[in-house]
Formats: structure tokens, sequence, C-alpha cells
């Protein structure tokens, strides 16, 4: 077993890390700075340091490291794994800054996956030369989304076109005036089989009857790096019928191929906060006096940094084993192991984020550091790409049915 990484990760590395101090790390402030100047606070992507840094990070070769095949880098995910790590330290900008930001990432996978070349030439060209941002619209307001054979906006043939009804909320991107193009999940048979009731369809934008009704804030933070959550009403929404993708009935097996590549994202990139988050912990502590002496001679601190550090390697080797197993076997017997990683890093790193919160006092549930924004996101996570129960649920069914299986 060798935990080393190979040449191609570390040369990425050294050039990521060198970027994110260069670069990334001093346009924090700029970038809030630019965002508080905006007429229309979603249209972060207009912001001009953001561009500066996607052109740095595209001269460095930085771009697209997600996506594998000939679309992308042609990264592995054991590969990318810890490229998403250090990108999470900065989750607001980073992954914007290299063209891995979701939602874009897991709809580039889906056009690249199941799209058309039409479609492709349409949409995923525009979004792999970061030109435009999109959207994932399958949670809806009126049921429970977690199961996702409920959805129930409809989407009707009618001779050439398509025409889509119903409303959905926390669509993420769909808040930035840039995000062109919306991936919508609806229902376009209500008779057929359970998994064979849904499609995914193209909607552009300024299509007729599509109604960004608002914005959704996340604990009072707007989530601008994803491009916002809005909730959507569609009326009498009509597409040209060459917008489906792929064929009728392959929504749902198209959004479990497109919801396994996304979770482990989500964590990799968890782990670059948690990080960040104990090296915060770590310098406060240092600095701040009570009781007739410092923070970080307290036990309790003490112990706090301690579990950090062990949930944080708990977690990273977690990961890593399910991006080789990604790699090495496929997505479908790397299932369960996604699964872990989804239970646990959310709830861990949040556990991190508020002890990090709590070694700064008063000041970590401020603006004048990036806890609170990171807590907020970070709880996001155990509702996005399926909520925790869901995962713990098919995770106890796969180990009851292998100890069913041992007693033949």
């Amino acid at each position: 077993m060798d935990f080393t990484f190979d040449e191609t990760t570390e040369k990425y590395r050294a050039e990521l890390l060198d970027f994110m101090d260069k670069h990334i790390y001093p346009a924090e402030p700029v970038f809030a700075e630019q965002l508080a100047q905006l007429d229309d606070r979603w249209d972060w992507d207009s912001v001009p340091v953001l561009a500066e840094l996607r052109a740095e990070a595209r001269k460095r070769g930085l771009w697209n490291l997600f996506l594998p095949g000939e679309h992308g880098a042609g990264l592995t995910n054991i590969q990318y794994a810890p490229l998403a790590e250090i990108t999470g330290r900065s989750p607001q900008l980073a992954p914007a800054a290299l063209n891995c930001a979701a939602p874009d990432t897991g709809n580039m996978e889906v056009l690249a996956a199941f799209a058309n070349e039409e479609q492709q030439a349409a949409w995923l060209t525009p979004l792999l030369n970061g030109e435009i941002r999109s959207a994932f619209a399958m949670t809806e307001p009126d049921v429970a989304s977690s199961d996702a054979t409920n959805i129930e906006l409809s989407i009707v043939r009618d001779g050439d076109e398509y025409v889509i009804n119903g409303r959905k909320w926390w669509i993420t991107g769909a808040m930035s005036p840039n995000a062109k193009i919306f991936i919508v999940m609806g229902k376009t048979d209500p008779n057929a089989d359970r998994h064979r009731q849904q499609s995914m369809i193209l909607v552009e934008r300024d299509t007729p009857g599509l109604e960004i009704i608002r914005g959704m804030d996340v604990y009072g933070y707007d989530d601008h790096s994803h491009g916002g959550h809005a909730e959507l009403q569609f009326t009498d929404v009509r597409v040209p019928a060459a917008n489906l993708i792929g064929e009728e009935g392959d929504g749902f097996a198209i959004a479990q191929g497109r919801l396994g590549p996304g979770r482990i994202h989500h964590c990799m990139r968890s782990i670059g906060i948690a990080e960040r988050a104990l090296e915060m912990m770590c310098d406060r502590v240092e600095q701040r006096v009570a009781f007739g002496k410092p923070l970080s001679e307290q036990g309790v601190i003490r112990d706090w940094i301690a579990e950090s550090r062990v949930k944080i390697e708990q977690l990273r080797l977690l990961t890593f084993k399910a991006a080789w197993l990604m790699d090495t076997v496929g997505n479908r017997k790397a299932h369960t192991e996604i699964q872990a990683i989804k239970i646990a890093t959310p709830r861990t790193v949040e556990w991190i984020l508020d002890k990090a919160i709590q070694a700064h006092g008063a000041g970590g549930l401020s603006q004048d550091f990036p806890l609170a924004e990171m807590i907020a996101g970070v709880r996001t996570l155990r509702f996005a790409d399926g909520p925790d129960e869901v995962h713990k649920n098919a995770l106890a069914r796969h180990e009851l049915r292998k100890q069913a299986a041992r007693h033949g």
C-alpha cells in the first residue's frame, strides 16, 4: 500500500499551492470588496478579480481539473482528490477560479457523458471555457425530494416540443445572471416504472414561462460562489424536443451518475476547509491569553486540536479510498465508500469548524473571519446530493444484505 502521490499529482499540487499563496489568498479581501460594490449581488461571476484569477489559472494549466477524459485535464479521482482539497481552503473563490465549482462541475459531467454532439457544442463547450454558468434543477418544495422519484414537475411531449410545468427550489447556480442553461429533472411518464418516470431536459434561462421567484440564503449567506440558490416557477415553458438529454425515462439514472462524483468532490473540498479551520484555531489560541496563560495551554483547547487532526486524517484516508475505488472498479462498486464519506465528512468538518469558531470567541461568529460562512456552507452538504438519513439507510441496508448472504 503506497500513500505517496504520483509525479503528475505532485506537479499539479506544487503549481496549485503556489497559485493559492500568490493569487487566491491575497485576492480574498479584494473579491469581497468587489462583491460589495455590485448592483446585483448575485452577479459575482462578473467581478474583475475573478477574471484575473481565471486567466492566471488557465495559464498555469489549472483548469477543469475535475473532469477526466478528453474534455478535462485527464486526471483520475485519486489524482484530483488532493487538488480539490487544496481549493477547499478558499471555498468561495478557488474552485470558481479553476472552473471546478459546483453545480457547473456536475452539469459538465452530465453533458460530457449523456448529451449528444449538438447539445455538447451548444452548452458543454462554453461551460468548459468558463464563458457561462449553469444550474441543476431537481429539488422541489412540495415533495420530499430526498426520494428523487417523488419529483412532480411535468415534462409533456407536444409535437416537436416539450411543455414544462412545476416548481423548484434550492436550485444552485440559478441566481447568477450568467447561468445561461438549466438542466431540469421532471416526469415525462407518471405511469412508467418508478425509476423510469423521470427525464432531464435543457432549458435556456430566457425561455418564456421560466420565472426566478427569489434567491434563497443559507443561514443568512447567499452562497454566491455557487451562483446562489433560487426558487423557480415553470409555467407552460416550451422547449424543443431536441433539448431532452438521452431518452425519456433516463432522468433518474443520469441523476445517480451525476451525484456520485459530486459527493466525493464536496468531501474533498470540505477536508481543505477543515485544514484551514484547524490552522486558524492554532494561530488564534497561541495569540490569546485567558486566566493567566495562553489558550493553547488550556487542556480543553488542546483536546479540540488533537481531535481535529485525528478526524481530518480519518476523513482523508476514507476519501482517498473512495477515489481509488472509483478509479479501479467504478462508481457503482465504490458506492459504499462514497456513502460513507458523504455521511462522515460534513458533520465532522462541521464539528471542527464549531471548535474553531469557539476558539475565536465572538469574532468567530462575525464577518471578520471566514469561519461562520464556512460552517453555513458545510451545513448545506448534509442535504446536498441526498440527506444523511437517506445515505445511512442505504448503507445499513447494504450491510444487512451482506450479513444475510453470509448466513445463506
